[in-house]
């Protein structure tokens, strides 16, 4: 024999999630400020004095190796000997001034650093 029992029973309904949309405007982060030329350069290189580096007084520690330091401010990157401004050999430590518009060369030095 077989019986039916029929019971009344509450079931909580499901949760309902509700998703939104929104659209927000941040504002826009500042540029960062250009940093402009280089204040350390290469020991061997040609650079154009404010935009490879920048202008005013570099120390090098002096030769890197035993032939000597030759530095070399000129006008323009010709070769010539008549774009030469400035030129030198350094045993040990040297300063030199580039101007702005000149072109620096190095050979045979350590790394400049631009002092102060």
């Amino acid at each position: 024999m077989t019986k039916t029992v029929t019971k009344e029973v509450d079931v909580p309904a499901p949760a309902v999630t509700v998703t939104k949309t929104a659209t927000v405007t941040a504002p826009l982060p500042k540029p960062p400020k250009p940093k402009g030329p280089p204040t350390t350069v290469e020991g061997d290189g040609e650079y154009l004095v404010g935009e490879d580096m920048k202008a005013g007084t570099y120390r090098t520690a002096g030769p890197d190796g035993g032939f000597g330091c030759y530095w070399e401010r000129a006008s323009n990157a010709s070769g010539e000997f008549e774009a030469i401004i400035a030129n030198g050999n350094l045993d040990g430590s040297g300063r030199v001034t580039p101007n702005k518009g000149e072109v620096f060369k190095s050979t045979r030095c350590q790394e400049w650093k631009k002092a102060g």
